[in-house]
């Protein structure tokens, strides 16, 4: 009878269960007991005697009175070298379609443990993308975190996209990718699926999806799910991991939507009182040790273009670098639409970077910013009526916005124009000619979509 719960109310895909005997453990897996592909996970006490609960699949099938029965097991999802080159969700199903089940094949408790400091590796090697305006203006540290902001449609998963082909791809390093789709359009699973297979590393890649059409419940663990794929490749295989997600906004909104079920008094914004915490345990776990490194790649959707917005700003803390996606920018027609003075990293000191980096890159963004100062005299009395000097100053500035746009290879069926790899230290080079005023003989247009400055001559 200990292992014996009877459903007392469903609410969505929140049941409350009372239990007869023993309370579970927290994260225990209960099914149905005249049916046992129902999966219900124990959530949070809802009195001394009941729990809330969450209905993984088939909330149909529940009833009030229903027994169900303890696994005595959390949520367990496959892990290891039989997950590479599929797609799967957190049951351990195959979404593509290649027909054969995973068999015989290592199960991970999602919810692991955290990592010691004494364990963790602060990461100081930078990851090349291959993409300018990160490049440059927010690195990206090997073992780190990034996150890639923006409203609807700015570009966020066609840059992720990107960074895929241009480092793992392209790069081909002696790497594992993980990646994981939250809460995005089937559409664009089954794309990124496609540029993998066509360019033949997707048998380095695993994939696992909890799509928009998902429950809340299974896009809330999918984000867990693919950090224990990660750790798994980082632990006991002592590989280099880089895990890319696709959106963990949408992570937010998942327990947001839990929570509001569950009559929760909410915090800021109407979010759940719990988001930061499920933020660090979703974060915290992304880190690199003596084993090998996970690098984090995470796109953010920014509701209604608000940075302030309580679920954004609980994931900034995490992150070593921020890439800041403007729909101004966008409608001018610069891609990327990065805006360069919100995007930033922690790689950007001397020590990481090196000095001529770091020197380029102040006088850029003391640059950028004085013509952000000139922008309204130049909207009322034209740029003519500028003194001479703060001419030189807004043209650079042009100069700069236009060299950083670029062509990207998982555009090119779109646009009609190749994708270009850049290098950093052409990119430092350029940049380091721009600011100094070697290129203030050339009108700001032909900078745009060139790989180097190399091109106008």
């Amino acid at each position: 009878m200990q292992n014996i719960g009877k459903v007392k109310s469903i609410k969505g895909n929140i049941v409350e269960i009372e239990f007869i005997g023993d309370a579970p453990n927290v994260h225990d897996v209960f099914v149905l007991d005249d049916d046992h592909s129902v999966k219900i996970e124990v959530y949070a006490s809802s009195s001394p005697t009941a729990f809330f609960c969450l209905v993984l699949n088939k909330v149909e099938k529940l009833y009030r009175g229903a027994l169900v029965v303890n696994t005595g097991e959390p949520i367990k999802v496959p892990v290891g070298e039989g997950t590479l080159g599929r797609v799967i969700d957190i049951f351990g199903t195959p979404q593509d379609s290649k027909g054969v089940p995973l068999e015989n094949i290592e199960t991970r408790n999602i919810f692991a443990r955290f990592v010691g400091f004494d364990e963790i590796v602060a990461p100081k090697e930078l990851l090349e993308t291959g993409i300018k305006a990160i490049d440059f203006f927010a690195p990206i540290l090997k073992g780190g975190k990034v996150g890639l902001f923006g409203g609807a449609g700015v570009g966020k998963t066609v840059l992720l996209t990107e960074i895929i082909n241009n480092v793992v791809i392209l790069g081909k390093k002696d790497a594992v990718s993980v990646f994981a789709g939250i809460g995005e359009r089937v559409r664009e699973g089954h794309e990124l699926y496609e540029v993998l297979a066509d360019s033949n590393v997707l048998p380095s890649v695993a994939l696992i999806y909890g799509q928009m059409g998902k429950n809340p419940v299974v896009r809330l663990r999918t984000a867990l799910a693919g950090v224990s794929m990660a750790e798994y490749f980082r632990d006991k295989m002592h590989r280099n991991v880089l895990f890319f997600v696709d959106n963990v906004y949408r992570f937010a909104q998942a327990g947001n939507e839990l929570a509001t079920l569950m009559s929760t008094i909410p915090s800021e914004d109407g979010y759940q009182a719990t988001l930061s915490s499920e933020m660090a345990h979703f974060h915290e776990r992304l880190v690199s040790t003596n084993s090998g490194s996970i690098t984090s790649i995470e796109a953010v959707y920014v509701q209604s273009d608000d940075v302030s917005d309580y679920a954004v700003q609980s994931i900034f803390p995490f992150l070593d670098s921020t890439v800041v996606l403007s729909r101004p920018i966008y409608q001018e027609g610069r891609f990327p639409a990065i805006d360069f003075l919100s995007s930033t990293s922690s790689a950007l000191n001397p020590e990481v970077v090196g000095e001529r980096h770091y020197k380029v890159l102040l006088e850029a963004q003391a640059i950028l910013k004085k013509a952000a100062s000139l922008d309204r005299m130049v909207s009322l009395v034209g740029e003519s009526e500028l003194s001479y000097e703060d001419q030189m100053v807004y043209k650079r500035a042009k100069i700069i916005k236009n060299y950083m746009t670029q062509d990207f290879s998982v555009m090119a069926q779109q646009t009609g124009r190749e994708g270009k790899y850049v290098k950093l230290v052409d990119v430092v080079s350029d940049m380091e000619d721009i600011v100094s005023g070697k290129h203030d003989k050339h009108a700001p247009e032909p900078f745009l979509y060139v790989a180097t400055a190399k091109e106008l001559s």
